[in-house]
């Protein structure tokens, strides 16, 4: 007698696995002054250079890192490490253009940084949505800010533009303003910047020696982050 039974269907194909999520970039944090007691200051002149040193400085305790816009490569170095590198706080310095602000933002930076500010650039800093830091370096400026709500700055060029004995003659009068102190400042003089009170950072490029990076010695930029990163001892003790 002839089965009027229907064949057993085939199995279904095993699903593909699902891909593996991208690394989602670092949150916009805040402040940029809590991030790490030293926010290396980055010049990028080969894009293939971005990755590591930004994984080196990370693997150092330094997740704050602030790009500068002094060379063609330095937009699509934000862009690669804050695509690449998601525990980095990627951010971009030397910015003096609304259109520049635009950028960076667009790059992927998390914060920004100004070596000085104007009504124009900080409007378009603060219409970002992100933290920054305007770069100041007298009394009056500082004021000036503060009369605008701001009370976060780049104190620029730190040595040149009178080192801790100004920003300490300035913490009595003007109490609610801090700062990140950048330009001249290395390993040597840093302890005495972070054990101010209205400082919260510094801004340093002396972890990147240039011979460590045209050599591409991450494995050295990694030790010296760590040695900047232990200031952090310092830094919270005040």
């Amino acid at each position: 007698m002839t089965s009027s039974a229907l064949p057993s269907p085939a199995p279904a194909p095993a699903p593909a696995p699902a891909p593996a999520p991208s690394p989602s970039p670092s949150p916009v944090p805040a402040s940029v002054l809590g991030l790490a007691p030293v926010v290396p200051v980055v010049v990028v002149e080969d894009l293939a250079d971005a990755v590591p040193l930004a994984r080196a400085l990370v693997a150092g305790g330094l997740p704050a890192i602030e790009v500068t816009l002094r060379t063609p490569a330095a937009l699509d170095a934000i862009r690669a490490i804050s695509a690449e590198v998601p525990e980095a706080v990627v951010g971009a310095g030397t910015l003096v253009t609304p259109v520049q602000v635009s950028d960076v933002v667009a790059a992927g930076a998390r914060f920004l940084v100004s070596p000085g500010w104007t009504e124009t650039l900080l409007e378009a800093m603060r219409g970002s949505g992100l933290p920054f830091l305007p770069g100041v370096s007298t009394t009056s400026e500082v004021v000036a800010l503060l009369e605008r709500g701001v009370t976060e700055m780049k104190f620029f060029p730190a040595e040149a533009a009178g080192g801790t004995a100004y920003l300490k003659a300035l913490a009595s009068p003007l109490p609610q303003a801090r700062f990140c102190p950048t330009g001249g400042i290395g390993l040597g003089s840093a302890p005495a910047y972070l054990a101010l009170p209205n400082v919260g950072c510094v801004g340093g490029s002396w972890m990147l020696p240039k011979d460590a990076i045209a050599g591409r010695d991450w494995g050295r930029v990694e030790t010296l982050a760590r040695e900047a990163a232990a200031l952090s001892a310092g830094a919270t003790s005040r």
